[in-house]
């Protein structure tokens, strides 16, 4: 088989979750893949030091448009002008008419099943009459869990044998715990000195927060003559609370003003300490199409609390406390079991070291590049 030239467009790098994806999936091809060449697609504005420095990985240097975005039609120009067997978009943003074989990476469907409040319902239904036009034009889409697959099949009409699974997996940066001196000195910086609950992720309709604060509400309450948690905080490491109105409220009707701190955004040398050490991640999203917080929890030792539907089940197995994230008493019973079984604790730990043993960017890498192969049959 004669060597490959494939494109890939980093216009999202940046992003908080497919930049995860985009850089360990790049760096894993460049540890496994030297015959192929690889054309990385990224703006003016893109890190290189997130990029490998392979023979084979040469960087196009496209023009960027205002306020930063990534100029996309620079990626139609190029592809025309090259000889690219397979161009693979990792996110179902896509160009339209590619000129060349495509594999789409699609990661969840929450635009569709949850879209904006701000977006018109017929502004709503033509972009996704047209992102399922373009997928379906796609040689292959990769789904990150099966319960996306399911999603993919079921709004877009693609078939199955089209889709591939190929799951994520921790993002690297992560990998290091930090020392107990450290942490100490992290949580002294931002004022942490009681035990607390942790939720990492955007802060959006689907992440179900609204109903996480009312069920720490009820689980504080319950142990507020616990010896060890009578004082437990709930931080939620995300957007600024004062962008989202509607959490004031439900923070200052549940009474937990002093207990609950949303953070913004943390650096992840500081993200790390607060996975380590928090006494639970709570994580009772509605929606994910992989779910990857949670397992980035177990990877510290931290026990996890999540949600029955969409990919957690898939993601955590029986690793994690699982409720109806719709039940905001179920979520605090969850809480406090979570909190006071240490036998349920011990166990919880244990499975979740051996459940991020399931997850490898190496394998995906690995599964990826067939996929090319494949496509540009």
């Amino acid at each position: 088989m004669r060597p490959m030239n494939v494109a890939l467009e980093l216009g999202k790098i940046h992003d908080f979750g497919i930049g995860t994806y985009i850089r360990n999936l790049v760096s894993h091809l460049a540890e496994i893949d030297s015959t192929n060449t690889y054309y990385l697609l990224e703006g003016e504005s893109t890190n290189s030091a997130i990029l490998p420095a392979a023979e084979n990985f040469k960087r196009i240097r496209l023009r960027d448009r205002k306020h930063g975005e990534f100029d996309r039609s620079g990626v139609l120009r190029f592809l025309r002008r090259q000889a690219v067997d397979v161009c693979h978009i990792p996110h179902d943003d896509i160009p339209s008419r590619l000129p060349c074989h495509c594999v789409v990476t699609v990661h969840d469907c929450v635009q569709i099943l949850y879209p904006p409040e701000t977006k018109f319902g017929w502004v709503h239904a033509a972009r996704f009459q047209s992102k399922r036009r373009r997928l379906q034009r796609a040689d292959h889409v990769i789904a990150v869990s099966e319960a996306t697959k399911r999603d993919v099949m079921r709004l877009y009409q693609i078939p199955e044998d089209k889709i591939t699974v190929i799951h994520n997996a921790l993002d690297e940066r992560l990998s290091r715990l930090q020392s107990a001196m450290d942490a100490q000195h992290v949580l002294e910086r931002y004022q942490i000195n009681d035990p607390y609950l942790l939720f990492a992720g955007n802060v959006r309709p689907h992440k179900n927060i609204t109903r996480l604060i009312e069920a720490f509400a009820v689980a504080r309450s319950e142990l507020k003559d616990h010896p060890l948690y009578s004082r437990l905080k709930l931080l939620i490491i995300g957007d600024e609370l004062s962008t989202h109105q509607a959490l004031r409220r439900t923070v200052v009707i549940s009474r937990v003003q002093n207990d609950v701190r949303f953070l913004g955004f943390v650096p992840y040398e500081f993200l790390k300490v607060f996975y380590q050490k928090a006494s639970a991640f709570v994580f009772p999203s509605l929606y994910e199409g992989f779910g990857l917080p949670p397992l980035e929890a177990m990877s510290f030792g931290t026990p996890v609390l999540t949600s029955n539907t969409s990919s957690l089940p898939e993601v955590v197995g029986d690793a994690a406390v699982m409720v109806n994230p719709e039940n905001v008493f179920e979520i605090a019973r969850g809480i406090k079991q979570i909190l006071c079984d240490e036998n349920l604790r011990l166990q919880l730990v244990r499975k979740g070291f051996e459940q991020i043993k399931k997850f490898s960017w190496l394998e995906a890498a690995k599964e990826t590049l067939r996929l090319y192969q494949y496509a540009s049959q």
